[in-house]
C-alpha cells in the first residue's frame, strides 16, 4: 500500500512514517501544501494522510483542487481542528475520513485499512447536462459542440452544479466549495460568477441551463 502522508510537524510525520512502514506500507512524506498538491496527484498513490493547517497551501484547498482534479485517491484529513463544521467542511470537499489530534495510532491504522477495503471508484471523465459537456480531464467545456472558455473559478462552480445537475445548491454550499470555508458569506461573489458562466453558457441558445430557485440558491438541469 501506498501512503503520502502530508503533515508539517516533523515529529508527528515521522512518528506516521515508521508506524506505517513497520505495517508494510510505502510511505512518502511531504510538509508543503503545494508540493503536496503535486504528489498527490500520482495515480500510483492508495492514500493520502492530509494534515489542514500547512505552509504554502491549506490542507482544504489541496483537498478541493485534487477532486477538481478528479483525483479519486481516498484522503484521511488528520488534524487538530476538533470543531464539527470543519469535519463537515472537510468531509463535503471530498474527504473521506476525518481524524482529530491527538489519536491513538491503533485508530488511525484501522481507519486506513477500512478505506484500502473500500472498491475504487471510477468517475465519469466526461459530465453532460443536455447539450453542454464539460470534459474534467481535459477540462473542455462546450455547448452545443461549441468551445467555452471559463475561467478555473467558473470551472469549479459549473463542475459543482454539473455534478449535482437536478439538484439545488445553495450559494453557500457553492462558495464552500469554490471558495473555502473561511470565505466572507456576505459577498455577493456567486451571484456574479453565476452571470458570468450564464453568459457563457446560456445566453445565444433557446434553453436555459442554469436556474435560480429565488433565496435558495441556483440549479443546473437540461
Amino acid at each position: 500500500m501506498k501512503v503520502l502522508v502530508v503533515e508539517d510537524d516533523r515529529l508527528v510525520a515521522q512518528f506516521l512514517q515508521r508506524g506505517l512502514e513497520e505495517q508494510g506500507m510505502q510511505v512518502e512524506v511531504v510538509g508543503d501544501g503545494l508540493e503536496a498538491l503535486e504528489r498527490g496527484a500520482d495515480p500510483t498513490l492508495d492514500l493520502i494522510v492530509l494534515d489542514l493547517r500547512l505552509p504554502g497551501m491549506a490542507g482544504p484547498e489541496v483537498l478541493r483542487n485534487l477532486r477538481d482534479r478528479e483525483v479519486a485517491t481516498p484522503v484521511l484529513v488528520l488534524t487538530a481542528q476538533d470543531a464539527v463544521d470543519s469535519k463537515v467542511q472537510a468531509l463535503r470537499m471530498g474527504a473521506d475520513d476525518y481524524v482529530t489530534k491527538p489519536f491513538a495510532f491503533e485508530e488511525l491504522l484501522a481507519r486506513i485499512e477500512a478505506l484500502a477495503r473500500r472498491p475504487k471508484a471510477i468517475a465519469p471523465p466526461l459530465l453532460t447536462v443536455g447539450d453542454l459537456t464539460v470534459d474534467t480531464g481535459s477540462r473542455e467545456v462546450r455547448r452545443g459542440g461549441t468551445a467555452v472558455e471559463v475561467t478555473p473559478k467558473e470551472y469549479a462552480v459549473l463542475v459543482y452544479l454539473a455534478r449535482n445537475q437536478g439538484r439545488v445548491m445553495s450559494r453557500t454550499l457553492i462558495t464552500e466549495y469554490a471558495w473555502g470555508y473561511h470565505f466572507d458569506p456576505g459577498t455577493n461573489v456567486v451571484d456574479v460568477v453565476i452571470n458570468r458562466i450564464r453568459k457563457k453558457i446560456d445566453q445565444g441558445f433557446p434553453k436555459r441551463l442554469i436556474h435560480t430557485v429565488r433565496g435558495v440558491g441556483y440549479v443546473m438541469k437540461p
